[in-house]
């Protein structure tokens, strides 16, 4: 599975990822479930869920937020109304950022179909004004998950931003980038003692959301209930190291 994809809602998102092409490409290389999650903003989970239907492919509606601080967190929801209404409260703390395409890049809002169906004036791709411990408290209110992505990285982590990651910090998972070496995760894992090591694409385009970029995880169903067990390591469900061994 892959929790961290984005769309061409996302400015920096490539246009070759529409829903009807996110849903072909994880199927075709094997993958089980996947999040959506765009930059602030859950607006094209539910054509992605939708192009979905019919198929194996399981669809879970998320957002990564970036936080007052500059951290990047996902937050990933069991029902796309929920994650509407989280992205609701988190827009109460958006700057009123005009989107400027040249520079950033398009915010496309479309159907299952890849009809588009409007353009997201604001920019989508700055800190929300609520800190990290708001976001994570939150989504648990929504009845959500939050993973910390891409710790490793020297920017927009919570690493970067504010040091080692507390072994009891209240998250499900913590995320480390698709390209670390088995040697460089291990040095990490060792850093995350007590939590749950996802790996994940953050794919922006087609070619990098192969399912050698996500995580295995051991689950009765593919469902959001079973990946949350496995993320809390509960009842035989875990989520397994993604580098091997």
């Amino acid at each position: 599975m892959d929790l961290h994809i984005h769309t061409v809602l996302s400015p920096c998102g490539g246009l070759d990822m529409g829903a009807p092409d996110i849903v072909s490409q994880a199927l075709a290389t094997g993958i089980d479930c996947i999040a959506i999650t765009d930059h602030n903003s859950c607006g094209n989970a539910g054509a992605v869920m939708e192009a979905a239907d019919n198929t194996p492919l399981v669809v879970l509606p998320g957002l990564e937020v970036q936080t007052q601080e500059d951290i990047h967190v996902l937050t990933i929801f069991p029902l796309l109304e929920r994650a509407r209404e989280f992205e609701a409260w988190l827009r109460q703390g958006f700057l009123a950022i005009p989107n400027e395409p040249d520079i950033f890049g398009e915010q496309i809002y479309l159907d299952r179909n890849n009809d588009i169906l409007g353009e997201e004036p604001l920019l989508l791709v700055h800190g929300v004004q609520y800190p990290i411990d708001d976001v994570v408290a939150e989504t648990h209110r929504r009845g959500g998950f939050a993973v910390l992505a891409h710790v490793d990285r020297p920017s927009f982590s919570y690493v970067a931003v504010l040091g080692e990651v507390p072994k009891h910090y209240p998250v499900e998972g913590v995320e480390l980038s698709k390209n670390l070496s088995p040697k460089a995760a291990e040095e990490w894992r060792s850093r995350l003692e007590g939590h749950s090591l996802v790996r994940s694409s953050d794919s922006h385009s087609l070619d990098t959301l192969i399912k050698e970029h996500g995580s295995l995880m051991v689950l009765k169903e593919v469902s959001f209930e079973e990946v949350l067990m496995a993320l809390q390591n509960r009842q035989g469900r875990r989520v397994l190291w993604p580098w091997g061994g």
